[in-house]
């Protein structure tokens, strides 16, 4: 069977669909849920996968002039402080354009003058269902920073080079990040992202 062909292509994912059978509520927590589906595989068998629901997120390319806006801050699952672009979890019916510019504030100080979304990805399909909605923020002005009360941060400002020698040295190694810092490069390059 072709599976790369164009004509095949929707018959092909249909084929590879797996139907929920029963869901069993596992976690209910503060950002995220845990559950444990059964499913019926495309071929009649049963198995269960265990599936992590997150509101989603929002990431902040945040540019300024030649520099881009970056947090330190500790993260408790690594043990360690890691270098990352500004980003948040939606809040439930927000819109991801807004809660960019609000974490761009809270965790930056800036307010940016223009704003427009480059992708969405998801972070981890095979047990995951959280996306980030990633920003490129430009014209920036400062402000005063407003982080969550249980939010430690330390603002930097890094070229392109020391971004890279950031994830060299991996204090950037996160997958938003580093995406954040190959579309940069791109749009130095090209003028496009």
């Amino acid at each position: 069977m072709n599976v790369t062909g164009s004509s095949n292509r929707e018959a092909s994912n249909k084929m590879l669909e797996e139907t929920t059978i029963s869901t069993q509520p596992v976690f209910d927590g503060k950002i995220i849920s845990l559950q444990v589906d059964t499913v019926r595989l495309p071929y009649g068998q049963t198995a269960t996968r265990e599936v992590v629901r997150h509101p989603g997120a929002v990431a902040v390319l945040a540019l300024k002039g030649d520099k881009m806006l970056v947090v330190d801050q500790f993260r408790q699952p690594l043990g360690r402080c890691e270098v990352e672009i500004p980003a948040g979890k939606l809040e439930r019916g927000e819109d991801p354009m807004e809660a960019a510019k609000r974490e761009l504030q809270e965790e930056t100080g800036y307010a940016c003058g223009s704003i427009r979304k480059l992708h969405s990805f998801y972070t981890s399909p095979g047990f995951a269902d959280e996306i980030i909605h990633l920003y490129l923020a430009e014209d920036l002005v400062s402000g005063a920073m407003n982080p969550d009360e249980d939010e430690f941060l330390q603002l930097m400002e890094v070229t392109l080079e020391e971004a890279y020698d950031l994830i060299r040295e991996e204090r950037i190694s996160d997958a938003k990040t580093i995406l954040a810092v190959y579309a940069w490069k791109m749009y130095t390059m090209t003028g496009t992202i």
